[in-house]
């Protein structure tokens, strides 16, 4: 009896919708998809399709589709005519989430200029070297942030215009009063006050440069990672894939298909910024393609109350982010009170998750448990979002696993000569496909140190089991060794996330003079709860070897210090000094 083909193989395999071949990409041979869109600026022409659609909502505010492609077109006229922006300019985007953050990148595809999104809690420091660097000609701004780059407006040669966003018309005149006299100043209505309904005649090619974004600088100055057109349609088309699979695996046992919510579209609550590559690629490129809807958050900390509150107001099908704010929502006091039977699908990356977690997500969100939606992802800036992806079954069974690489990705782990690793070794994790960055902008020896033969050297340390299935296990730079042994942080934070009292935990080396280092824990208690450093200790001691238990404990009362990506500042908590600025509150939707 002759086995059905498994459906990966079907949409993958020749003929299929999704077929893989091999072709060279920068000379290298690279798995790619044979049948692709070749830029960004065709995705932007696509999305006319979708009508009047919503395609946007923040607070009162519901863009459609119509709407948002009138206002790209305006501001590309706008750029086009009035400031000369020509196909491989610059253009930056620093503000908190909202709608005017997605003309602003979409405009910047319709000229063939690079998207630059700016860390949107940096301070002036950061943003003059990164606007520097990437010599940037336009930068769309909020008000908050004008007040931040108005004092370097006048450092910034390449800068030809400033579009603020809330501006009023005495904001306006106070920057233009610093800024230099080439600069144009001006409000974002100003920049969408075009008529033109259609696009500048501009052509785009595959390997142009459609976005640089810059890394979160914990160790220092930031390095503009590049994104080609054709990185981020490989990212957009395996997430693609990804969903049409889950649609054929609900089928298969008598699930519903599509986890469609309000005018049969997806609902998306986003709780992570549009500056970086998960907002951006996965979220923001992923649903504008396919014709679904984005919820924004209103500005501020991230509020797991109000996330609950719009999951029910705005019947949202999906939503994630790093796994604590997941643990947040899921925890939350008044998590009964609200209908959240829409959600279907919860996503998280980022960090690794508590192994708890999943059975949390089946315990509060029974139907992201019984169509398998839940899952995590695992990418860098570099691999343009998303390398691999552990969804459904999968993850209820190998919750502690990154998934497998999607279609397009190699994988290989590697020791410290670059040898490739045998299952269950750990070594660096190494990727290499389509969504991997060429490299950095103006930085040809990170460039070099980072990629080999189109080898993406993450700096993460991990293995792959038997099957395939990716398990990261710590980062290179946070592994501890004490007295020559090897301890990885996120074992030791495992076991403290299960006890029942904390809400957040991080853990690092410190240096010890008889050991090298010691492992020092950071714990935050949940809400109403308490917990002391030797309770800690003895509950580590329990279910830890005695050289993995911290000898150093420190609880705290407020949130750990994260970056905007979520991941925690761990150089913060050792009292690195770094020469970028951290933010406490950055775990937030901006």
């Amino acid at each position: 009896m002759s086995q059905s083909p498994d459906p990966i193989s079907m949409l993958t395999g020749p003929g299929g919708p999704f077929e893989v071949v091999t072709e060279k990409v920068r000379g290298i041979p690279t798995r790619v998809y044979k049948n692709r869109m070749k830029s960004l600026r065709q995705v932007l022409e696509g999305s006319k399709g979708h009508g009047d659609k919503v395609f946007i909502v923040q607070g009162e505010r519901r863009i459609s589709f119509t709407e948002h492609f009138s206002l790209v077109s305006s501001a590309a006229q706008t750029l086009r005519h009035q400031v000369g922006v020509r196909t491989g300019d610059r253009i930056a985007i620093l503000s908190a989430n909202n709608p005017e953050w997605s003309v602003a990148f979409w405009t910047a595809q319709a000229l063939g200029a690079v998207a630059v999104p700016l860390n949107a809690w940096w301070k002036a420091k950061e943003l003059e070297y990164a606007l520097t660097n990437s010599a940037t000609s336009v930068l769309v701004c909020d008000l908050r942030r004008l007040a931040v780059v108005e004092p370097i407006l006048a450092r910034l040669d390449s800068l030809r215009a400033i579009y603020v966003i809330g501006a009023s018309e005495e904001s306006l005149e106070h920057a233009r009063s610093l800024a230099r006299p080439q600069q144009r100043v001006a409000s974002f209505s100003e920049l969408v006050s075009e008529e033109e309904a259609s696009l500048p005649d501009v052509s785009v090619e595959e390997d142009d440069y459609a976005a640089i974004f810059y890394t979160s600088g914990t160790t220092g100055k930031p390095k503009g990672s590049i994104a080609t057109q054709r990185n981020v349609i490989a990212n957009l088309q395996n997430l693609m894939l990804i969903g049409l699979l889950n649609r054929m695996l609900d089928a298969r046992v008598g699930e519903k298909s599509g986890s469609a919510g309000q005018d049969g579209q997806m609902v998306n609550l986003l709780v992570v910024p549009f500056f970086h590559v998960t907002g951006c690629f996965a979220v923001l490129v992923v649903y504008f393609a396919t014709g679904n809807r984005i919820v924004l958050m209103e500005p501020g900390k991230f509020d797991p109350l109000a996330a609950l509150e719009l999951i029910e107001r705005e019947r949202v099908t999906s939503f994630g982010g790093v796994p604590t704010v997941v643990q947040r929502v899921v925890d939350h006091p008044k998590f009964s009170e609200f209908d959240t039977s829409s959600v279907t699908q919860i996503a998280f990356g980022g960090s690794p998750p508590p192994a708890e977690l999943a059975t949390k997500i089946r315990e509060k969100f029974p139907n992201v448990a019984l169509r398998g939606g839940a899952g995590q992802a695992y990418g860098l800036t570099e691999t343009s979002s998303v390398a691999t992806i552990n969804v459904g079954e999968d993850y209820l069974r190998r919750p502690n696993s990154a998934g497998k690489a999607v279609p397009t990705v190699e994988i290989k782990i590697v020791d410290a000569e670059g040898n490739e690793l045998a299952p269950g070794q750990r070594g660096e994790i190494w990727l290499k496909g389509p969504i991997v960055s060429p490299g950095y902008w103006n930085d040809p020896d990170a460039t070099a140190a980072s990629y080999t033969d189109g080898w993406l050297h993450t700096g993460d340390i991990g293995y792959l089991d038997e099957d395939g299935f990716l398990y990261v296990v710590d980062r290179a730079k946070d592994m501890i060794i004490r007295g020559g042994e090897n301890i990885y942080s996120i074992e030791v934070e495992d076991v403290i996330y299960s006890h029942p009292a904390v809400s957040e935990c991080a853990v690092v080396g410190v240096p010890d003079p008889d050991w090298g280092e010691v492992v020092k824990a950071f714990v935050v208690p949940k809400d109403g709860a308490s917990v002391t450093p030797e309770e800690i200790k003895r509950y580590c001691a329990e279910r830890l070897a005695d050289y993995k238990v911290p000898q150093q404990v420190e609880v705290r009362t407020e949130p750990l210090p994260r970056n905007p990506a979520g991941k925690v500042l761990k150089p913060a908590l050792r009292g690195s000094n770094t020469s970028f600025s951290i933010d406490a509150d950055s775990d937030s939707a901006l």
